[in-house]
């Protein structure tokens, strides 16, 4: 019974179903912008070991007809997250940043470039200009 669960089909989330602290999302985003806001080491320095590859770290602003959000693209992420094309993003997780959410893959996620989505992307609904504030709940 237990091989049945690992052969789940994905299930694919709608931008406005992300919540803060989820992960495991599955799901069709337009990218809309892509801003590098960090770029260190030398592109050809790759050579000299991993320590010295470079990083780069764009934040991309994606979304599908419910809502877009921020998503945090670091290395060669970069390179498929460029305007105007669709991805498929597999295992991303919500990342919290100056208390809003970032959505991001890690190295347990896929993002794939997948064939023009028909879809108008909802830009006035942006869950990451949605400020959340941390509550502590007191254990009675």
């Amino acid at each position: 019974m237990a091989s049945a669960a690992a052969k789940r089909k994905p299930v694919f989330v709608k931008v406005d179903q992300l919540k803060p602290g989820s992960a495991g999302h599955t799901l069709v985003a337009k990218v809309l912008s892509s801003k590098t806001v960090l770029q260190k080491g030398r592109p050809g320095a790759a050579a000299a070991g991993p320590a010295a590859r470079p990083t780069r770290i764009a934040e991309c602003l994606i979304g599908d007809e419910t809502g877009c959000i921020l998503f945090t693209a670091r290395n060669e992420q970069v390179d498929l997250l460029k305007p105007e094309s669709t991805v498929i993003i597999r295992n991303a997780k919500i990342d919290m940043f100056k208390g809003s959410m970032r959505l991001a893959v890690d190295k347990w996620g896929r993002i794939e470039v997948t064939e023009p989505a028909s879809f108008n992307v909802k830009e006035d609904n942006n869950l990451s200009l949605v400020e959340y504030e941390l509550v502590s709940v007191a254990e009675e």
